[in-house]
């Protein structure tokens, strides 16, 4: 019979090493920087919009009273 003789077992560790340039953390900080510039333009714009609104409806409400004014003063005048 033949001598059996045993090897001693050899292991091998493969270290992977993975590193990420920072591309896509950059990528995602610009998106978010572009979204939070789009929702203030966003806002103050509506801000200004309600504004202007707001100032036309406080002309049209002087409006009337002027002219409610001027109805009531013209029948003041032929009732006396």
């Amino acid at each position: 019979m033949a001598d059996y003789q045993e090897r001693p077992a050899t292991t091998t560790t493969t270290v992977i090493e993975k590193r990420g340039g920072g591309g896509t953390t950059f990528a995602i900080l610009l998106l978010v920087v572009v979204v939070a510039v789009a929702a203030f333009f966003l806002v103050t714009s509506q801000t200004s919009k309600n504004q202007a609104v707001e100032g036309a409806a406080d002309q049209v409400g002087q409006a009337a009273s002027d002219v409610g004014s001027a109805a009531k003063d013209a029948v003041g005048d032929k009732g006396q």
